[in-house]
């Protein structure tokens, strides 16, 4: 695979989040990678959790986003609160 075929994408994993990977990792990856590459990469359980996705800040709902070169992905537990 050549370099014009991949894209860096910045992958954040917060909170207990962390136990699947590091919480901040820089990786490459084919030009038509989508979230569900990445969830199923870190073993993230994203219908299980009902994850939090955002996408370069904005909220993703859909695991089938495809990624671009630049993107931060950050990824959370659901939140609670009281």
């Amino acid at each position: 695979m050549t370099e014009n075929n991949l894209i860096t994408v910045t992958i954040k994993l917060f909170a207990n989040l962390r136990e699947f990977g590091p919480a901040k990792s820089i990786e490459k990856f084919r030009k038509d990678t989508t979230v569900q590459v990445i969830l199923d990469k870190y073993r993230l359980p994203f219908s299980e959790m009902k994850l939090i996705i955002l996408i370069n800040g904005k909220p993703h709902i859909a695991p089938d986003h495809i990624l671009t070169d630049g993107d931060v992905l950050a990824i959370f537990p659901p939140l609670a609160g009281g």
